[in-house]
């Protein structure tokens, strides 16, 4: 198997809950947000761990595949691992009806309601108080760090945002997120804001609890961290603005300032010395776009313009040293509160090997995934505004070059490269789950193919 698959084997109890919960999860997968396989039928699912968190409420670790291909040593099939936390009543409490999974119809559970647990404000409720009081429970770990203080008795709320991952907030003091696409290993939304506040760097909201499990391979599961009362994210500000008719340069620049501090104390915290090799970026680059072309016909037509930007990478000045990045970067993932900016959700992109996320890259990557963001908001309102996209652009990285020491602006092939790359992302990401939106990339494809902007 390859290092960041889980193993599937059957877990104990597996075949008698399965037969319970097997054809409810089947039809109920694909329908989540946080579900990658919705465009293929759930054709593999397997039950990798079960706990009892408290009466009532289980914890699984389910495998599912869309193919019945065996993995590298005939040990398991390919796939994905999802969290859940699924609570069983005879009778389900008003206020949860949107919450169902199904009424189980065979099995150790027939006749019973299943439903998603942490749409259930008891179940928050019991969530965070084993994170206030860290254990064991079975193979799961509750933690925290030793000096954080958290009270009880907060009231727990379902955060309402289209993301890939289930959070929660207790109190408007403290958000847990929840990780539903799980992959063995520290995932880096726990690994780095804690290594940035070991830093001193205030950008970050520091972990104060965690919970992860041992079975059947160690992974993180979730994380607690302080919630910004009245923040507001970048995109919400930035569409704000467009629909005031507002400039959003002065905004723009205190972010890319803001980024330029993330930056540098990731290269403190994660130092390696290395330079970003760009024949092997290109390489990378070029591969996905091949494969993204295979699955969105629409980008064909453009693709040899797309590949002449992968191959000017390859051939131009090394660029800044690669260093540990956001990998993920854009106005959602940035959150304001009075003047100070603050950089959230460092899991990456959840579709790519954990390795690939905790790798170091070049820091333009990031720079990138921001200067799209600012496209994107700036095409949400017709006519489209390209001089208020432009007018961010040069100032997010005018406040970058001041605090970092160099200017994304003077690379121009690199920076091309890497908005070309998250260009290409966008698109197939568009065409599998919001085909609505699929212009806003593709016009940038147009752009970045036929004029090399």
């Amino acid at each position: 198997m390859p290092k960041t698959a889980f193993v599937h084997r059957t877990a104990p109890g597996a075949a008698d809950t399965m037969a319970s919960l097997g054809d409810l999860l089947r039809q109920w997968l694909p329908s989540q947000r946080w579900f990658a396989g919705k465009d293929r039928p759930v054709s593999e699912l397997g039950l990798l761990s079960m706990t009892e968190l408290y009466p009532g409420c289980l914890h699984l670790l389910v495998h599912t595949g869309h193919t019945a291909v065996p993995a590298p040593g005939g040990t398991g099939f390919s796939g994905d691992c999802y969290q859940l936390l699924l609570g069983v009543r005879e009778h389900l409490p008003p206020g949860l009806e949107q919450a169902v999974v199904g009424r189980a119809v065979g099995g150790p559970l027939a006749g019973l309601t299943v439903y998603d647990a942490l749409q259930d404000p008891r179940s928050a409720r019991l969530l965070l108080e084993r994170l206030r009081h860290p254990g064991t429970a079975g193979p799961l770990c509750f933690e925290a760090d030793p000096a954080a203080r958290v009270p009880s008795g907060l009231t727990p709320r379902l955060l309402d945002a289209e993301q890939s991952n289930t959070s929660l907030v207790y109190g408007d003091a403290y958000i847990l997120k929840v990780f539903r696409r799980v992959q063995p290993g520290v995932n880096p939304d726990l690994e780095v804001p804690r290594a940035l506040a070991a830093q001193g760097c205030r950008r970050v909201p520091e972990p104060m609890a965690w919970f992860r499990t041992t079975r059947p391979q160690p992974a993180t599961l979730g994380v607690l961290q302080p919630f910004l009362p009245g923040a507001s994210d970048g995109w919400t500000l930035a569409l704000r603005a467009l629909a005031s008719g507002d400039d959003f340069a002065a905004e723009a620049h205190e972010l890319g300032r803001a980024l330029a501090e993330v930056h540098l104390a990731l290269a403190s915290a994660f130092p390696s010395g290395t330079r970003a090799e760009n024949g092997r970026t290109a390489a990378a680059m070029t591969e996905r776009l091949e494969a993204a072309a295979r699955c969105v016909p629409a980008l064909q037509p453009y693709t040899a313009g797309l590949r002449g930007a992968f191959g000017a990478l390859a051939g131009c000045e090394a660029g800044p040293p690669a260093q540990r990045v956001h990998g993920d970067l854009h106005l959602g993932q940035v959150l304001r509160t009075g003047s100070d900016w603050f950089v959230i959700d460092f899991e990456g992109e959840p579709s790519r090997p954990l390795a690939e996320r905790c790798s170091v890259q070049s820091p333009v990557r990031d720079v990138a995934g921001m200067l799209r963001s600012f496209d994107y908001a700036a095409r949400q309102r017709r006519p489209w505004r390209p001089q208020w996209a432009g007018r961010c652009r040069e100032a997010f990285c005018a406040g970058y070059a001041a605090r970092a020491g160099w200017d994304p602006r003077t690379k121009h092939a690199l920076l091309r490269a890497y908005e070309t790359d998250r260009a290409v992302y966008e698109v197939l990401y568009e065409a599998r789950h919001r085909p609505d939106w699929l212009p806003v990339p593709m016009a940038a494809i147009e752009r970045l193919a036929v004029r090399g902007d």
